[in-house]
């Protein structure tokens, strides 16, 4: 009887340690978002606004897609670690970084002296420049023709930014919108005289809408941009490991073979 129950006693433990560690392994791959810092699951939150093609979109089964995604794939491939995007709009991008909801902020966001204040980036991955769109018989030919015209731009965006440098931060004729297709539609409405926004992205929507009868206007007046990813501030283990990753990314060509530009 006594070694009946001892034979049990050792079962029962058996089986309490096998589901105790089948719990473990659960745990650990469930997906959850690590604290800052902390890298034992390697995966880390992505937070985009997902209608800044050919950065990032929404494709017909709802995946989010784009340059952006696949570079920082590349990276995570080279690295070790998982990505878990989110759709979460251009200004919570930010926000949510600093909250420590979201780890990286991939969203075609130019690397500047302003953002830099509050974010960590990596270092640059595409280099980027400003650009007018206007409609096809518009007479505007340069941004000093924008100097009393009204502009719709992305809120918060460097063609903001930009915007607001020509004309002040108080103007009335500057019009901000969540996105830049919505900045270009409010301009094809007759709403505003000309847009301001990346030039990839312009090309992309010009490329999606031909019939748009849509015209570009450079201006050397724009200033060569740079795009990185973005984390919170001090978060120091992250950034270098996004950037160890995307110099391998360069170094092996992929970065190359992703966007059709040698970025060095």
């Amino acid at each position: 009887m006594k070694k009946s129950f001892w034979t049990l006693l050792m079962i029962v433990t058996t089986l309490t340690f096998v589901l105790a560690a089948c719990g473990t392994k659960e745990d650990t791959s469930s997906g959850d978002v690590p604290a800052d810092g902390d890298s034992t699951e390697k995966v880390y939150k992505v937070g985009t606004e997902a209608t800044f093609a050919p950065f990032e979109s929404v494709d017909d089964k709802g995946n989010i897609v784009g340059l952006d995604v696949d570079i920082l794939q590349a990276i995570a491939d080279e690295m070790g670690f998982k990505v878990e995007w989110a759709n979460i709009g251009w200004e919570p991008v930010f926000q949510t970084i600093k909250n420590g909801e979201t780890h990286i902020g991939a969203s075609g966001i130019t690397i500047n002296d302003e953002r830099k204040e509050s974010f960590d980036f990596t270092e640059p991955y595409y280099e980027s420049q400003l650009l007018i769109v206007v409609k096809e018989d518009s007479k505007i030919k340069s941004l000093a023709d924008l100097k009393d015209k009204k502009i719709s731009v992305q809120i918060n965006a460097t063609g903001h930014m930009a915007a607001k440098k020509l004309q002040g931060d108080a103007s009335t004729n500057i019009m901000a919108f969540e996105s830049q297709p919505v900045a270009i539609q409010e301009m094809l409405n007759g709403n505003v005289d000309a847009t301001i926004g990346d030039n990839a992205v312009i090309y992309e929507y010009i490329k999606a809408n031909p019939k748009a009868k849509l015209k570009v206007v450079e201006d050397d007046a724009f200033e060569k941009e740079y795009y990185g990813f973005m984390v919170k501030k001090g978060n120091t283990e992250l950034l270098n490991l996004l950037n160890e990753g995307l110099q391998k990314i360069k170094d092996n060509g992929k970065l190359k073979e992703i966007t059709g530009k040698d970025f060095k």
